[in-house]
């Protein structure tokens, strides 16, 4: 079978193939259920029997687009089925005034700092599309004006960033469980008389040499310190911070012992973040909505869940982060594309 663009079948359908597929993938996604051929016959427009219906429910599982879950149920489509629904026969919503004022007023109402507008901007997207939501952070670009470690407790330490345009952010990162309180007055103390008048990167890239150079200005606690809080901050080889918000509704769709187990491996995939990063940074050379559906991508391949992502700018129109939602497979594509898609465009303005 030949494949398109994305990976997914390249299938030609009939008109009556196409509006009996439609309408089964829609039912699907509202109900979550398999769909028979009565159900379909009473939803069609046009008076096709139930027996027409089997006859074009079974081209399309043996095209691949269909399978049943069990022997006598109706029928549910195939990832490649949801793909090419997506792709080509999807009729995506518009979002109202209302509801952009809305999205735009949310966003707006947090507070100063680039993190607090990222986390109430994914915080409202999730609670908007049902789903759980995600942004990647750019990397703080301003000159840096302070930095100071704080311990939270053995193993962890808060890093307090203070930016020359009065912004203040935070991070929690892992430090040494042994590490004594004045490693950290030595750590803050040596970033401080080096950091003024940097971005971030700069001061990243120049004390690592430094450290890396001559390490007896520091022992080797205090040293290691000092790299995490610069990692951390300045994304290492990652871009950015990811911020993921909302998961427990990932657990409304779950039916069976079964979803649960899927889901629980999927918590375990955004609790390391890693493969997550390195999917938002696809977004990073393409432009508009990405849809990464089921097994399209190894972080989904045992979940069966779906994300939708868009790329947001800066004034320049370089792209910066990206923000998205993942839920299950039958989210409702129709709605949740263009409020991905505002979302973006709001938070690019805000803090771009």
């Amino acid at each position: 079978m030949k494949k398109n663009a994305k990976g997914g079948p390249v299938v030609e359908l009939s008109e009556r193939s196409r509006e009996v597929f439609r309408q089964i993938v829609e039912t699907y996604v509202e109900t979550g259920e398999p769909v028979g051929s009565r159900t379909l016959s009473r939803r069609l427009s046009n008076s096709l029997s139930p027996a027409t219906i089997r006859n074009v429910m079974a081209d399309l599982e043996e095209a691949g687009l269909l399978f049943a879950p069990h022997t006598s149920a109706g029928r549910m489509p195939t990832e490649a089925g949801m793909r090419l629904f997506v792709n080509g026969l999807l009729e995506i919503g518009q979002l109202g005034g209302n509801e952009q004022k809305r999205i735009e007023e949310l966003c707006r109402a947090a507070g100063k700092s680039r993190e607090q507008a990222l986390e109430e901007a994914i915080s409202m997207l999730s609670g908007l599309a049902r789903c759980a939501g995600l942004v990647l952070a750019p990397k703080t670009q301003s000159q840096l004006r302070h930095i100071e470690f704080v311990l939270l407790n053995p193993g962890r330490a808060l890093v307090v960033i203070v930016t020359a345009d009065g912004q203040v952010e935070n991070r929690v990162v892992e430090v040494p469980r042994d590490l004594p309180p004045s490693a950290l007055v030595e750590a803050t103390n040596f970033l401080n008389a080096r950091l003024t008048g940097r971005t971030l990167n700069e001061a990243r890239d120049a004390l690592l040499a430094e450290l890396e150079k001559d390490r007896s200005q520091l022992n080797e606690l205090t040293g290691k310190v000092v790299e995490a809080g610069l990692a951390t901050w300045a994304g290492g080889d990652k871009g950015g911070s990811l911020i993921v918000r909302g998961q427990s509704h990932l657990l409304e769709d779950v039916t069976a012992v079964t979803d649960l187990e899927r889901i629980r491996v999927l918590f375990d995939a955004l609790e390391t973040k890693e493969q997550l990063v390195r999917l938002l940074d696809l977004t990073n050379n393409a432009e508009g909505i990405q849809i990464f559906i089921g097994a399209e991508n190894e972080l989904f391949s045992h979940s069966g869940c779906s994300m939708i992502v868009a790329p947001y700018h800066n004034s320049q129109e370089q792209i910066i982060g990206a923000i998205g939602v993942i839920g299950p497979t039958r989210i409702n594509y129709a709605r949740i594309i263009p409020l991905v898609d505002y979302t973006s465009k709001v938070i690019g303005r805000l803090i771009g």
